[in-house]
């Protein structure tokens, strides 16, 4: 499509994060003249995602589809169900994980664009062991992304 991007459901650029956890990219910078990221995930129960980190640049937003998804925004953890919205400002310590014992599926939108190389390399970190929170907190490093305690 000229001018735009156009992704049906299951469709986009999928990549496994371990056996049962995925992240699939809707809307890369390419796709978007820079302006924002977009990409549909699915984490298995107990998904333990990346230390609290802060971005200097980057708005981290989180859309929750189906499931419960911990996020915490500065000091606050909430349980964010469907519908359930967490936007993380610049220089805000944030960081989100599976803590339930289900599937949990959201959109996670950042702006401005770019996001897409971290998650592919992470994903392809993913497909030659464990992902643990040290090992997402070690690739996010070069990608706008500072890990505070």
């Amino acid at each position: 499509m000229d001018g735009g991007v156009v992704q049906q459901a299951g469709e986009g650029e999928r990549h496994p994060l371990g056996a049962t956890s995925s992240t699939t990219i809707k809307a890369t910078s390419e796709a978007t003249a820079g302006r924002f990221f977009i990409s549909e995930n699915e984490l298995a129960a107990g998904f333990p995602g990346p230390p609290p980190h802060v971005h200097d640049e980057l708005v981290d937003s989180f859309y929750v589809l189906e499931g419960t998804l911990t996020v915490t925004v500065g000091h606050d953890e909430v349980e964010l169900g469907a519908g359930g919205f967490a936007c993380a400002l610049p220089g805000t310590r944030h960081t989100f994980a599976n803590r339930s014992e289900g599937t949990v599926r959201f959109l996670n939108i950042n702006a401005p664009g770019g996001f897409e190389h971290y998650m592919r390399e992470l994903a392809a970190a993913a497909s030659a062991g464990a992902m643990t929170s040290e090992r997402m907190g070690e690739i996010a490093s070069r990608y706008d992304v500072r890990v505070v305690d």
